[in-house]
């Protein structure tokens, strides 16, 4: 077996910005000697997350922060946010919902994604950020 690492930094806004990061990653996969295997794909901190979808503007700039307004808003109250003295605490909270990575199947040097199917970034942050993305291919 073999493991290959990779990194993608990108900025962000925050405030539930999405991010497509497929072109990125497909990138990535062409540069790995990995053909055959899995890419686990993950970000580093935790006031984001990685998911799949459709990465189209209904969804990506107004649906999803409209769920994650839903299931934790962010004018909430937050112990994180007193024990810290901060405004992030619901940033925290959506992030780990989410998730900070997937892994998807490498099949002959491809993504084993849908026609309509993205690999996502949200940043929950209150503020912008440089995002830093581990990529490792681990197979043959």
């Amino acid at each position: 077996m073999q493991v290959d690492t990779q990194y993608i930094e990108i900025e962000s806004n925050g405030d539930a910005e999405v991010l497509n990061l497929s072109p990125e990653i497909e990138r990535c996969v062409c540069a790995s000697p990995v053909r055959d295997g899995i890419v686990t794909i993950f970000v580093i901190g935790s006031t984001a997350g990685i998911t799949t979808t459709e990465f189209e503007p209904g969804l990506a700039q107004h649906d999803l922060a409209a769920l994650f307004e839903r299931i934790a808003p962010q004018h909430d109250v937050y112990q994180h946010e007193e024990t810290w003295k901060d405004d992030n605490g619901h940033s925290h909270v959506r992030a780990s919902l989410l998730g900070p990575g997937i892994t998807v199947p490498l099949v002959d040097g491809h993504l084993t994604l849908g026609t309509w199917q993205q690999i996502i970034l949200i940043d929950f942050d209150t503020r912008p950020r440089n995002r830093k993305i581990v990529l490792q291919f681990m197979g043959q």
